[in-house]
């Protein structure tokens, strides 16, 4: 898959958890899979939170269908790096994931990534956790991306944030 191209959603109707991250990377579009960059922690702390059964490569992203997940992307938009979209897209991609929402209808909605969501969906103030106000009218968690590039949170502090959602 070349860079340009479209990274493909994971996604089926009445999933338990959707993740919802910011845009692919160039790396992750190339190979045609979620979250693949290395040194990204995301299959780290869904296995390490309990959310898989056992950790799994990003090749194998389509499992979490298996397990009532999917993935979608804010942008879908291949970037190097996160900071290389505006505002602007990242607005315009809240309009377009509130349609995904009322046609997928999961049980509930993880941002992976809380500077995105703030700036999406206005609340500029929101914390980490489960959100007080759901996003399409879907239960909304806005949870630190995974990134290797995100160094805010230690693997053991996501899994432990994760382990939070896993528990809801």
């Amino acid at each position: 898959m070349g860079s340009a191209e479209r990274l493909p959603d994971v996604i089926a109707p009445g999933l338990r958890l959707l993740y919802c991250g910011i845009n692919p990377s160039l790396y992750s579009a190339r190979v045609g899979h979620h979250f693949a960059r290395p040194g990204n922690r995301f299959w780290k702390v869904l296995h390490g939170a309990g959310l898989t059964p056992r950790l799994l490569s990003p090749d194998e992203d389509r499992r979490l269908l298996e397990w009532g997940q999917g993935i979608t992307n804010l942008v879908a938009r291949p970037t190097a790096a996160a900071t290389d979209l505006d505002d602007a897209e990242l607005v315009a991609g809240a309009r377009l994931l509130a349609r995904k929402l009322r046609r997928y209808r999961p049980a509930a909605l993880v941002f992976v990534g809380i500077g995105a969501y703030r700036t999406a969906t206005g609340r500029r103030r929101a914390a980490i956790g489960l959100q007080p106000e759901p996003f399409a009218d879907v239960p909304t968690w806005a949870l630190p991306n995974p990134s290797g590039r995100t160094a805010g949170y230690s693997l053991a502090q996501m899994v432990s944030l994760y382990r939070d959602l896993r528990a809801s």
